[in-house]
């Protein structure tokens, strides 16, 4: 049978022991249909990159899936039917991968690295920042005109007139 890696997303009204229901009917087409799952993980609630059907953030769930392709379109069939989910994404695999996807070691290694900002403390004092314009303190102000030529010049009419004297 053919491998496939089914992502979908959940709306972010649910709780997530409604998402792991979901889940769980998702598992069940698929073995009353001869397929198996052989693994699910749950990525937890994530912010979206643009909204989709006026939601910010879903709950996102992967499973790999060894299936027949009929199985797979039953499956896709009821979570677009579902009001709950609101994105699917099923793509065929050559082989299923073992141990957590690269989402959650991404996850795991934030955590290691205290995430990526790090903590209130770890910010410097106000003082040492650099100033409130961006330190662009020899610059001069966006509304300053450049100067006329002649006054630029150092008054290049005057100058002609110093010089014959």
């Amino acid at each position: 049978m053919p491998f496939y890696e089914s992502v979908f997303i959940a709306r972010q009204d649910v709780s997530p022991a409604q998402v792991d229901g979901l889940t769980e009917s998702f598992e069940k087409v698929i073995t009353d249909m001869g397929g198996s799952v052989p693994k699910k993980e749950s990525w937890g609630l994530r912010t979206l990159a643009y909204k989709i059907k006026k939601n910010r953030k879903g709950y996102y769930v992967l499973m790999n899936i060894d299936a027949p392709p009929a199985a797979i379109n039953e499956m896709e069939r009821q979570m677009r039917i579902n009001e709950d989910v609101i994105r699917v994404f099923t793509t065929r695999v050559e082989a299923l991968e073992e141990g957590p996807s690269a989402m959650l070691r991404n996850k795991d290694r934030g955590d290691e690295r205290g995430g990526r900002r790090g903590g209130r403390d770890d910010r410097r004092p106000r003082d040492d920042r650099r100033p409130r314009d961006g330190g662009r303190d020899d610059r001069r102000p966006r509304d300053h005109r450049m100067p006329p030529a002649e006054v630029k010049n150092g008054g290049g009419a005057e100058k002609a007139e110093g010089g014959d004297a």
